[in-house]
């Protein structure tokens, strides 16, 4: 019992799991009373997702804490100095079914810096007005997620073996097309959770 007392008295909790964990940066920029939202198309020549539509971000590095990432990677993938990102504060941060945690981060472009995309890992960015998104929802379709093994499961050591009720979920995913651009998956995701707080939130009265 004193050696539990030792350990668990200040520890901080984790999460259980073996988790990748990325941060991406909601970077606003334009006018104060009239916003847009950055958006990158992934460069045509990466391995992985190609020509996809995300935010500023990419993988936490070893000792780095998210927003440390978020905002170096929007450094890197376009080409910014530290002086021209202006943070703002955090983002709810998702946990994905696919062992992958995104931590997204607020952030407003100096009116003075100049946006240059890496081309190794950006094709081009464009810009969607924030009013876009506050005054149209997007698109839901539900995808179903389902436990599924082989046929070296287990089953006998658990009740009703292969007949066991296994719980299966969904995802929500969703969609806002813009002019020729379609956002999607965990980047719309992210976007939309950031509305409705825009939208919901009641501001305090003193």
């Amino acid at each position: 019992m004193d050696k539990i007392y030792s350990i668990f008295k200040s520890r901080k909790p984790g999460i259980i799991g073996n988790f990748k964990k990325a941060s991406v940066m909601l970077l606003l920029t334009g006018e104060q009373n009239n916003p847009n939202i950055v958006f990158e198309v992934r460069s045509f020549k990466l391995s992985h997702q190609p020509g996809d539509i995300c935010l500023p971000g990419g993988k936490i590095e070893k000792n780095e804490i998210p927003r440390q990432t978020a905002i170096r990677e929007t450094m890197e993938e376009l080409s910014l100095n530290r002086k021209d990102i202006h943070f703002i504060g955090d983002m709810d941060y998702v946990v994905t079914p696919f062992n992958f945690i995104i931590f997204p981060f607020v952030s407003k472009l100096d009116e003075n810096a100049e946006i240059v995309p890496s081309q190794a890992e950006v094709d081009h960015i464009f810009k969607v007005p924030l009013k876009f998104f506050i005054n149209n929802e997007p698109e839901m379709h539900e995808l179903p997620i389902i436990q599924k093994s082989d046929e070296s499961f287990p089953y006998h050591l658990i009740n009703g073996g292969k007949n066991y009720k296994f719980r299966e979920g969904k995802v929500q995913d969703y969609f806002y097309e813009y002019k020729e651009y379609v956002i999607w998956g965990f980047t719309a995701l992210v976007v939309k959770r950031f509305v409705d707080i825009i939208k919901y939130h009641k501001t305090e009265t003193p």
